[in-house]
């Protein structure tokens, strides 16, 4: 009896010191209402408001300007010499579905199937991911966790990058993605014969085209039976996305590629679609710009798609499909090694290489927002919109900028990540080297 009172005893301390500890290396958000004042306010579609006030109430942006009152009991922040920006959409990642890439029980955006678009990203987000305090410390808000794999690869999720559940983390949007059957060689590795490659993309054309031609013909039966079509997970899935109420994400790199894909979405008269990836969208900039598809470019800090191409080319990509007249968003494209938080670094060097400095900061905030139809809630710093901010030094697409304070729903989020616990730890070693 002794004996068991005493292991009791041990797990009880045990368990204890665990909670204790965990408290505190992961401290809490904090939530209420807040007065960022004497700032220079970037509100990105509204202009640069100097000395500025932002006030957040009940996690929304409830006023913004010069000379508004801070309300009653508010805590007031004070942002003198400091600028107030709205928080980065990142569209481009698997933040939350892949924790370690050398194992495959923490990798979960890559389900077996070519056709599985019911397969939501959503219920697969992990919000204790380590990445996720990694990036949002350095100002990116929002993302895109989408899945990879075969055609239909399943459905991406926008979430924000704070809360408990997948539920509280979903910033309201999905849409289906769809990896547009490759032309060219899948890298060094590929061994196929030109004719084989060639036979190849056809089929997975074929194949692709028979898949929308049957869930356009099961949207038909489901309108004329309301809602009695029958149980069949994949159709249903497609559904919103062949009545437009859901985007197509159709991920295309080659030029060939998207020039087919921008052929295919006309055949076949898809009315909501976002071209991803575009790693050769400059060579049929002019094309896409017809189409009037936006872009959300798949990360600037990347090496040319071909060796005669020059070394900056896909640094200078989407500031010529801007130029072209293409609706463009910047995302990091970081679905291996997960530097979700270089966004604003892909930003900056689409400036370095002739994309204006304004629309590129638009890139990675509005723009991103507008694509994926919650420009009403999030993207810039508006009275009644979801206070997604961070509060920084500097010029964020600067990498010596350090951010002051991030606001994701209100919450004002603690700047705690896995490498500054690691920073603080070994700063001041204790005990230290041991002295002989």
């Amino acid at each position: 009896m002794k004996t068991n009172q005493l292991i009791y005893g041990l797990i009880t301390a045990v368990f204890c010191a665990l909670v204790f500890h965990l408290d505190a290396q992961n401290p809490k958000g904090k939530y209420g209402t807040f007065a960022l004042t004497n700032a220079t306010v970037e509100t990105v579609t509204k202009g640069t408001i100097t000395n500025g006030t932002v006030i957040i109430t009940q996690g929304k942006i409830t006023a913004v300007g010069s000379g508004i009152p801070v309300p009653a009991g508010a805590e007031v922040i004070d942002c003198k010499g400091l600028f107030v920006y709205p928080g980065m959409i990142d569209g481009g990642t698997n933040l939350g579905l892949s924790e370690i890439g050398s194992d495959p029980r923490t990798q979960d955006f890559n389900e077996i199937g070519e056709m599985i678009p019911q397969m939501s990203a959503l219920t697969a987000v992990n919000p204790n991911a380590v990445a996720i305090p990694i990036t949002r410390v350095s100002g990116v808000t929002t993302v895109l966790a989408a899945p990879q794999g075969d055609l239909f690869a399943g459905t991406a999720a926008l979430i924000n990058l704070h809360g408990y559940t997948p539920e509280q983390m979903y910033a309201g949007f999905q849409g289906a993605v769809l990896n547009f059957p490759n032309t060219g060689r899948r890298g060094f590795f590929d061994r196929r014969t030109d004719e084989e490659i060639k036979k190849g993309a056809e089929n997975a054309q074929k194949r692709m085209s028979e898949i929308w031609d049957r869930a356009v013909q099961y949207s038909k039966i489901d309108s004329a039976t309301q809602g009695k079509a029958g149980y069949y997970p994949e159709m249903q899935a497609l559904l919103p996305v062949v009545r437009g109420e859901r985007p197509l994400l159709i991920e295309a790199n080659a030029a060939k590629d998207i020039q087919a894909a921008l052929k295919w979405v006309k055949e076949k008269k898809i009315k909501n679609v976002v071209l991803t990836g575009v790693t050769e969208g400059w060579r049929v900039a002019d094309d896409i710009a017809k189409a009037k598809i936006p872009v959300i470019v798949g990360g600037v800090l990347n090496l040319p798609s071909r060796d005669y191409d020059r070394y900056d080319q896909a640094y200078a990509n989407a500031g010529q499909l801007f130029k072209a007249g293409v609706k463009v968003a910047i995302s990091s494209g970081e679905t291996n090694n997960q530097n979700y938080r270089n966004l604003p670094y892909h930003a900056g060097f689409a400036v370095a290489y002739g994309m204006d400095k304004a629309e590129a900061l638009k890139a990675i905030t509005i723009v991103p927002a507008e694509i994926f139809g919650v420009a009403d809630k999030t993207g810039s710093i508006e009275p009644g919109k979801d206070a997604n901010l961070f509060v920084c030094d500097g010029d964020p697409f600067e990498p010596k900028t350090q951010i002051k304070q991030v606001f994701i729903n209100g919450w004002q989020i603690p700047l705690v990540s896995r490498q500054t616990q690691l920073y603080d730890e070994f700063l001041k070693r204790e005990p230290g080297v041991s002295k002989k």
